[in-house]
């Protein structure tokens, strides 16, 4: 008979039997989790900690979810901050809650696996028992696939939507083909942005996860932290994540560095896969005009022309992605909260929220920066 087990660490869990469940994206792999933990970005003293789920058959991991028991609401992205106000105004306490999710990653894609239906169901219900029993305010599932909705079909489940912006290659030959694509006001801005940056003398390289040497994620890493105090907050990952990533995915890795001669002097961080890069982090040491650009963004989008890759995640929000190719997609996420007087207060909220999520993406598609017959 199965059984579920929520687990404290992602540590000991078979990796194999937990990536053959979850291959669906690389933040998914047990290795991601694993240098997570291992480099104390979560844990002890972070707010963030593990508490996965995995479902067994006779000694087999037929059944998992990442599972975190939150205090706070940081690094998750479907922010929910004024609920906490709400629950903390009238004397009654949000946190603990109980996360599925990918920490500090709104990357979407499924959030609960099975070998069937039946256990994917029962992994919620579990999940939604386990924060009910130990008297949490809510439980939280998040970026799930669009395909996970029967799940929560017939539940007390609440949806929420959200937009995202990605960038789809149509197949392109070369970056020209893609340029040739836009209106022609986006094609005339990136050729300028990137006019702009060979003018500044500046050589790029991208870097794959084997030929990265610790000097450049020294670098890199100063620049993660630099983005960080520029916005007055504090970095979320240590030093070690990326070292150990670096080591134990590095399939997956990808950084691009600019250079002023042999200097390095900014950088953007990715995770990739053969179907899909994401990008994940930027920074640099001095500021020059179009870099943030040419690193995140038109450096990726070459990227995935050589490599035949599909889509381009951009990371979380930014309506300056449109001009730069990228349109916009809905992203879900799943929220049970156990306090009536709440849950229906939030329900309205999310139905009034919906209708303006729904209204932005009309905005935005027809801002589409792609030809019509109109802006040729």
């Amino acid at each position: 008979m199965a059984r579920i087990e929520f687990q404290s660490s992602f540590k000991n869990i078979n990796q194999k039997e937990w990536n053959d469940l979850t291959k669906s994206n690389p933040f998914l792999k047990l290795e991601f989790f694993q240098s997570l933990e291992a480099s104390n970005s979560i844990g002890e003293s972070t707010g963030w900690y593990p508490f996965p789920a995995i479902v067994t058959h006779e000694g087999r991991i037929i059944g998992a979810s990442p599972i975190f028991l939150k205090q706070h609401s940081y690094g998750e992205y479907v922010f929910d901050w004024s609920w906490a106000e709400a629950y903390q105004k009238y004397g009654e306490s949000y946190y603990p809650k109980i996360v599925s999710c990918i920490p500090f990653t709104p990357v979407s894609g499924p959030r609960v696996f099975g070998s069937d239906a039946s256990i994917k169901k029962n992994i919620v219900e579990q999940i939604e028992e386990l924060a009910n029993g130990n008297k949490m305010s809510s439980s939280h599932i998040l970026f799930c696939g669009e395909s996970e909705a029967d799940i929560y079909q017939d539940t007390k489940w609440m949806p929420r939507k959200g937009v995202q912006f990605k960038w789809l290659n149509k197949s392109y030959k070369n970056f020209e083909e893609f340029l040739s694509q836009l209106s022609h006001d986006k094609r005339k801005k990136i050729k300028q942005e990137r006019k702009k940056i060979q003018g500044l003398g500046l050589k790029i390289k991208k870097i794959k996860g084997p030929e990265i040497i610790e000097a450049d994620l020294d670098f890199f890493y100063a620049c993660y932290c630099n983005t960080y105090q520029e916005h007055h907050s504090n970095p979320y990952l240590t030093r070690n994540f990326f070292s150990l990533i670096r080591e134990s995915m590095p399939e997956n890795v990808l950084l691009i560095l600019a250079y002023e001669g042999d200097i390095p002097v900014a950088g953007s961080f990715f995770i990739y896969d053969n179907k899909n890069l994401y990008g994940r982090y930027w920074g640099s040491k001095s500021f020059y005009p179009g870099l943030h650009f040419e690193l995140s963004y038109y450096q990726g989008q070459e990227f995935c022309i050589e490599n035949g890759i599909v889509v381009f995640e951009g990371g979380a929000q930014g309506e300056h992605k449109l001009a730069r190719g990228f349109e916009p997609f809905n992203t879900f996420s799943y929220h049970r909260i156990f306090d009536e007087k709440f849950e229906h207060a939030i329900k309205d909220f999310l139905r009034r929220e919906k209708s303006g999520i729904d209204q932005y993406t009309n905005e935005l598609n027809e801002r589409a920066p792609y030809k019509t017959d109109l802006n040729l």
